[in-house]
């Protein structure tokens, strides 16, 4: 019988022990290259004053947080006019009354903006409309621009991809995200759009079931609405155990905002908790996968509440992983985008994708170019681990899916036209993504300007792909 093998002690001297000091391969660590650990604590939210005399017990609890989240814009505005100038109100009633989108902001999230610039932040930018920052559609603009109705064999499941499917099991969230891309069906109807409702009743969860269940390549599905924040813990148990009852099913995704503009559901909803926590437990001991699929855009969306509640899901053994979209004046820059994820990732958040902004109605002044992207990329590739690195991707309008942002068939920057191809999805087709017109330089914005050029600008563009391919 041999003798274990031992590892040679290495003996080293240092400056503390009298030696010589060991040489340092690298400089000085920069303390503002650590500013990701830094987050927000304290009782943030008494700066609002309709939030002044809460405690954080109160301030902790997701009943509280639900019962006085503001729908209406009046309500809004009376928890902030110490704030803010009578112009800044104007602004937003009037940017309501043209949003596509209806009001749903949580007292969390509404004590999170910088309420001393509140133009400026990229929080109000994402949840609050300003009139005055409105610009007009991208004429190529569709109100459901990924297609996702036209790829639904019943309401409210979308199938896609070969072996994915996604399932609208609701159409309602704990907010309203301006930049929503359902909002054909999301929230209540509004002054700009009459909504596609996709409420959670029996009979439709029946038929998506009953659909799921007869496709054998159906393995991985995505539980989405609306929002899964937003089902009850006996939803969550129902269709959690529903899929993974069915002998295809994989792997399965819940899709919630909710840690970013509601951590509180996590640390007090013990039940919603229990509810999902007893599906991923389960899913384990089917050697079957289901994960927790979040949404966080800005570093300030992450504070030590949301350390806690990320804390509770790690410990219980939920994984969670990131999906961002790329948005103008919130995430655009190397240095947002940084901060993003190398504070994802000290809360064990896996970044997976950031999307280009979809083609959404009403939010033109959200929206950035593929360029845009495909630099952020260079960017952040090498900032960390690969697997806490996201893809930049263009979720191809006309339901071609995801396709890396650098991907296309052909972009050309002076039109901001890009032409990808899905392959998977329809091998001969080419889907197209248009850039803001106001990012163009002055000879795109000329020719978009000019309504006989759209169609000529199209097929230039798909000529130029199809040459590329020969």
């Amino acid at each position: 019988m041999t003798s274990p093998i031992k590892l040679p002690v290495v003996t080293t001297t240092t400056a503390a022990s009298g030696g010589e000091p060991v040489p340092a391969l690298k400089p000085p660590v920069d303390p503002a290259t650590l500013v990701h650990r830094q987050l927000l604590g304290g009782d943030f939210w008494r700066k609002i004053p309709a939030y002044r005399d809460i405690d954080e017990a109160t301030f902790l609890d997701h009943k509280w947080q639900a019962k006085h989240t503001i729908t209406r814009p009046d309500k809004l505005l009376e928890a902030v006019q110490e704030l803010v100038a009578p112009e800044f109100i104007a602004d937003v009633r009037d940017g309501f009354h043209r949003s596509p989108m209806s009001l749903r902001v949580s007292p969390y999230l509404l004590s999170l903006i910088d309420w001393s610039n509140p133009v400026a932040d990229p929080l109000r930018r994402q949840f609050i409309p300003l009139g005055s920052r409105l610009r007009p559609d991208h004429p190529k603009l569709d109100l459901d621009s990924l297609h996702e109705q036209a790829d639904a064999p019943v309401p409210g499941l979308t199938h896609r991809y070969p072996d994915k499917a996604l399932f609208l099991a609701l159409d309602t969230c704990p907010v309203y995200c301006r930049f929503c891309t359902r909002s054909y069906a999301v929230g209540i109807d509004t002054d700009q759009v009459e909504k596609v409702h996709l409420r959670p009743t029996q009979d439709r969860w029946e038929r998506a079931f009953a659909y799921v269940a007869s496709r054998p390549e159906l393995e991985d599905i995505v539980i989405s609405g609306g929002d899964a924040y937003n089902l009850r813990a006996e939803h969550i148990e129902a269709i959690g155990n529903r899929l993974l009852d069915m002998p295809n099913i994989r792997r399965m995704r819940f899709a919630t905002k909710g840690p970013a503009v509601m951590p509180q559901k996590i640390l007090t909803d013990d039940a919603w908790f229990s509810a999902l926590v007893g599906v991923v437990e389960r899913g384990r001991k089917m050697h079957k996968e289901v994960v927790l699929h979040t949404h966080f855009n800005h570093p300030s969306e992450l504070t030590e509440i949301t350390q806690r509640a990320m804390n509770r899901l790690f410990a219980a053994g939920v994984f969670v992983r990131n999906q961002s979209v790329l948005q103008r004046g919130v995430n655009d820059t190397p240095e947002a985008m940084r901060l993003l994820i190398k504070r994802m990732s000290y809360l064990n958040v896996h970044a997976y994708y950031v999307y280009v902004h979809d083609l959404v109605k009403g939010v033109e002044d959200l929206r950035t170019t593929v360029d845009t992207a495909i630099e952020l990329e260079k960017q952040v590739r090498g900032l960390t681990a690969g697997f806490n690195t996201p893809t930049f991707v263009v979720d191809a309008p006309g339901g071609g899916g995801k396709r890396d942002c650098h991907s296309f068939e052909h972009y050309n920057r002076e039109t901001g036209i890009s032409v990808y191809r899905s392959p998977n999805v329809n091998a001969e087709a080419h889907y197209l993504y248009f850039d803001p017109i106001e990012l163009l330089p002055e000879a795109g914005q000329k020719r978009w300007a000019d309504p006989a050029e759209h169609d000529v600008m199209v097929h230039e563009a798909i000529a130029a792909a199809r040459d590329r391919r020969r």
